[in-house]
């Protein structure tokens, strides 16, 4: 396993009770969650009194509020984790990445949810009904997209993805991020045991691996944007249970394993084996890269060896 797989190790200096209480892989993480809800609740609080959600704004004035704190939220708690506590530079968002990657994210998101439609439309269940070329788009872009592609990846995978597998390894990295990815969506419109199992397979997997392959989030980030934005903006299908007016009007027909049912196309099986198969894909690339990461215990008893 090459050392540039793991972004932080411990520092040499570090005083046991160091080790232990700022260091370690836990503590890191408990201090990330405070630090944000804290700063989630100033910087809404601050946006409330602003008059971003004040009664009567538009949906696009209400969508900026939202995205200004989750930006502020998300990107400094994560900041301040990486430069205070680990005090290292943030390369996983380094901006002479961000216009490669992140297109290349971008694209990926487009086309594995324009397959999962096309399937669904050869199977007779996505039906487009009509046009609406005059949708109030860009709240939901801003929303669904780009709040929920920049929060969710860095706290998934920026965070919990990648600080697991620094303590033990990428295999359980990818379970626990994975199932904590479809725990976080139990309680939308809709949800069921089984859509929540699917977009931690179908999403939580593949956002895992793709951030390992590549060790940037800003293709993770933009997968997940173009992938919300394709599914509600474009197709006019509901987003992880959230209804979607999209520039396509649509309907979907037959079982919900296909369809997906209410909570949307990331409840299909035709969702969970598209993005399987692309999950397969990257886990090659992994492993014949020798890039999966051995859990601490291991490497430390390798160098000791």
């Amino acid at each position: 396993m090459p050392a540039s797989q793991v972004a932080f190790t411990t520092p040499v200096s570090a005083t046991p009770w160091q080790r232990w209480a700022v260091f370690s892989p836990i503590a890191r993480i408990v201090f990330f969650i405070a630090l944000f809800l804290i700063l989630f609740k100033l910087s809404s609080a601050a946006a409330a009194a602003c008059g971003f959600f004040a009664p009567g704004t538009t949906r696009l004035t209400h969508a900026w509020g939202n995205l200004a704190v989750q930006l502020f939220s998300t990107g400094a708690s994560y900041a301040v984790l990486v430069k205070a506590v680990e005090r290292r530079p943030i390369r996983e968002l380094a901006l002479r990445d961000l216009a490669t990657l992140g297109p290349a994210g971008l694209l990926l998101g487009a086309v594995l949810f324009s397959a999962v439609v096309l399937v669904l439309w050869l199977a007779g269940s996505y039906h487009v009904t009509g046009m609406n070329p005059g949708v109030d788009w860009l709240p939901a872009v801003l929303t669904v997209g780009l709040a929920a592609g920049i929060g969710e990846e860095i706290i998934t995978r920026g965070v919990l993805f990648r600080i697991v597998e620094e303590g033990l390894g990428t295999w359980w990295a990818l379970a626990i991020s994975a199932l904590f990815f479809g725990a976080a969506h139990i309680f939308n419109q809709g949800a069921t045991l089984w859509s929540s199992l699917a977009i931690a397979i179908e999403a939580g997997v593949l956002l895992g691996l793709l951030y390992h392959v590549t060790r940037s989030l800003w293709p993770c980030i933009g997968m997940h944007a173009a992938w919300n934005i394709m599914q509600g903006t474009v197709f006019g299908i509901p987003v992880s249970g959230t209804n979607a007016q999209g520039w396509l009007s649509s309907s979907r027909s037959g079982p919900d394993w296909l369809s997906g049912g209410v909570f949307g196309a990331e409840a299909s099986v035709v969702a969970l084996l598209v993005c399987l198969c692309c999950s397969a894909l990257l886990l090659i690339i992994a492993v014949r890269r020798g890039t999966i990461v051995a859990p601490a215990w291991r490497r430390q008893g390798l160098k000791a060896a």
